[in-house]
């Protein structure tokens, strides 16, 4: 039986998903029976625009009920789940819809111009549906659709397949060129149980509010697991600090998933605000998509609260592969916890041995929540020996089987012969009180083949000295690894999850060299 079909017969009557005012949302309380039947209707509809069993579906838009519909839709109707960035431009939506194989376009209002201005380019898509407001030209409007569809369920429920999850192809954020679809048609339940009980994802009556945006595969996934087990979901359309403050204490929000950025917004508001929180309620705060500054560990903690901070270390292409509990944030500074279940993990060296504990090595994987492939790409993640894949991290592991990140291959330093890590540096510069942001990265020197430098943005309000942040930095980095230069940025590019765009920063310094090191 499907998941939703349920949970509509178990628990009906309980709320599933109730969506704020804040950012924009179009306020609501749906309950589980509403949203079964809500779903079933939206599942007819897209069939009745074309969509087949197999096919591929898109959706654009901030975080909604509407949004959440469409993902319960698509499973139930045996599609596959396409999120595309509401941030893209015309041609970037363009480019994901059209290379995912998409038959149906389901759409927020806001976004439906752009998606319209490219239909003459997108001709494998057959209908395009809008939520939220009025349909461009040759749209369909989501009311009157869905309200001509029955609200059964549009498969029958003894097909094994209407028990999974839903297949999804989610679009890496592209941080060294084009997107590539990570197509995902199932996983293994006693990974992902084993991976909710480490991170007290199954105590009872969860609450679970979304921090980032949904077409993410960390905030998808987890918005999903609340509903797998029967939980509220709390609507948060875009992100705002105050009003996630006020969400968690309101719902006696139980759960979230957070990029260290919005952590960072959260821990910078005045006094007041901080004042007026309760997280009380909070038991599971995930911090993900980009490495997790010990000093906003620290800030976080003393500002809010602990025993609830988890940090995991994951890709959109293997999934979670290890888990930070609260009682080690601080014990281990710079860790990203140790791998669960069946989840095994091994550093190995360039010559293709295998890492002494404490040597950084590229880090293999083994897992059995790996995605299917790449769409429409020969490309495949690299390899080492059978069943062990890379996303290109080096790392390193202590005595105790916990993991250290130290940095992207790619993003690695090489001066003088010798590697730098530019995450270990950037961690001691997050440390200074006046650091919001920083990137540390290999800058052109034609004695030492790189030199590094770092590209740093100032917390609001303050007038950072340089010569002060050099000293500090000075106390707690060895000299080979100093950045030679500082220098302030009002921002640092990052991806929506919050990944560092260092590829931005490095084509100023190296557009115009025959190498790229």
């Amino acid at each position: 039986m499907d998941l939703l079909t349920h949970h509509a017969q178990a628990i009906g009557s309980k709320a599933a998903v109730i969506v704020d005012a804040a950012g924009g949302g179009r306020p609501s309380a749906t309950t589980y029976a509403e949203l079964e039947q809500l779903a079933n209707r939206c599942a007819h509809a897209l069939g009745a625009l074309g969509a087949r069993r197999g096919d591929r579906i898109a959706w654009c838009g901030p975080n909604s009920l509407e949004v959440i519909t469409v993902i319960h839709a698509s499973r139930k109707a045996g599609l596959t789940s396409v999120p595309v960035s509401y941030r893209f431009n015309a041609t970037e939506m363009q480019y994901v819809i059209d290379n995912s194989d998409a038959t149906v376009v389901v759409v927020d209002a806001e976004q439906a111009a752009s998606v319209a201005s490219v239909l003459d380019q997108l001709p494998k898509v057959r209908g395009v549906i809008v939520y939220g407001g009025d349909a461009p030209a040759r749209c369909e409007p989501w009311k009157e659709l869905l309200g001509a569809q029955p609200d059964t369920p549009p498969r029958d429920d003894a097909d094994p397949a209407a028990a999974s999850t839903g297949a999804t192809m989610i679009y890496t954020s592209g941080t060294t060129g084009k997107p590539k679809g990570a197509m995902r048609t199932g996983t293994d339940p006693g990974a992902v149980g084993a991976m909710l009980e480490r991170l007290n994802l199954l105590a009872p009556d969860p609450v679970h509010l979304t921090t980032g945006p949904l077409y993410h595969s960390g905030p998808l996934a987890f918005a999903s697991f609340a509903h797998a087990v029967g939980g509220t979901t709390i609507v948060l359309r875009k992100f705002d600090p105050v009003a996630w403050l006020r969400l968690v204490k309101e719902h006696r929000v139980t759960d979230t998933f957070s990029a260290p950025t919005q952590l960072k917004r959260i821990v910078a508001l005045p006094p007041g605000e901080l004042a007026r929180a309760d997280l009380s309620s909070m038991r599971t705060l995930i911090a993900n998509a980009a490495p997790v500054p010990y000093a906003l560990k620290q800030e976080l903690i003393a500002k809010l609260g602990d025993g609830f901070l988890y940090e995991v270390y994951g890709s959109t292409e293997l999934g979670v592969v290890s888990i930070l509990a609260p009682a080690d944030q601080l014990r281990k500074p710079g860790s990203c916890g140790q791998t669960y279940g069946p989840i095994e993990v091994r550093i190995v060296r360039d010559d293709g041995t295998e890492a002494r504990v404490g040597d950084p090595g590229e880090l293999f994987i083994r897992t059995t929540l790996e995605m299917d492939g790449y769409h429409q790409s020969d490309e495949r993640l690299s390899e080492h020996e059978a069943e062990w894949k890379s996303v290109g991290d080096v790392a390193y592991l202590d005595e105790e089987g916990y993991l250290f990140i130290c940095d992207r291959k790619k993003d690695m330093i090489i001066s003088g012969g010798v590697n730098i890590y530019p995450a270990e540096i950037e961690a001691v510069i997050h440390e200074h009180p006046g650091v919001l942001d920083v990137a540390v990265l290999g800058v052109p020197d034609d004695e030492w083949g790189e030199r590094v430098h770092a590209i740093v943005q100032p917390r609001a309000g303050v007038a950072l000295d340089l010569d002060d942040l050099r000293a500090f930095v000075e106390e707690r980095v060895g000299g080979y690894k100093r950045p030679r230069e500082y220098e302030l940025r009002d921002e640092l590019p990052r991806t929506d999850s919050g990944k560092l765009l260092k590829r931005v920063l490095r084509d100023e310094y190296w557009s115009d060299r025959d190498t790229a090191v």
